[in-house]
């Protein structure tokens, strides 16, 4: 009997031990965005009653456990404007990253996607219920660095330019996600 109490409290010890090390997906999929990514994600946007497509998109995820903020930029070359970017918040629940976007008051959920270390690609759903398709390469990341080489360190994030105009402007492009 002893033998069977000490087999099973072994058995029942390295049970608990697997089960309650097991990582959280959602914090692994932030720990995977942390950083820069790019690609066409076929957002437009509206100025002055005329309609804009981006040619490119920039998206800087900053992570936390599972959530972070961060900026999306896109970039236009036939608008009056080279680029329209927005402060962002996003947060990974139940395998969806979910993105808000500030100065817009809007939001996405990225989900069915496919993630690996270079590449993000899935479906956006906007605020008004479109599904889109998304792809997006990953480009930098603050885990890249050169280990200090030369005795120089950058990992390449350098902030937010604060305006400096005290007046915001009312006609700022709106953002939309084309079909």
């Amino acid at each position: 009997m002893k033998r069977f109490t000490t087999i099973f409290s072994m058995v029942l010890i390295t049970m608990l031990s697997v089960a309650l090390v097991s990582c959280d997906e959602d914090a692994e999929v932030a720990a995977t965005l942390n950083g820069t990514w790019q690609g066409n994600v076929y957002v437009s946007s509206r100025y002055n009653d005329r309609e804009y497509k981006a040619s490119e998109s920039k998206v800087q995820f900053n992570s936390g456990y599972n959530s972070g903020d961060g900026y999306w930029v896109d970039y236009y070359s036939n608008a009056p404007y080279d680029y329209q970017a927005s402060h962002i918040t996003w947060q990974v629940r139940n395998s969806n990253i979910y993105i808000h976007f500030i100065e817009e008051n809007t939001d996405i959920v990225i989900y069915n996607y496919s993630l690996s270390d270079d590449r993000l690609s899935g479906y956006i759903r906007t605020n008004t219920g479109k599904d889109l398709t998304i792809t997006l390469y990953h480009t930098y990341s603050p885990n890249w660095n050169d280990y200090n080489y030369n005795n120089y360190y950058s990992d390449g994030y350098y902030g937010y330019a604060k305006s400096r105009s005290a007046v915001k402007s009312e006609s700022r492009p709106q953002r939309f996600f084309a079909e």
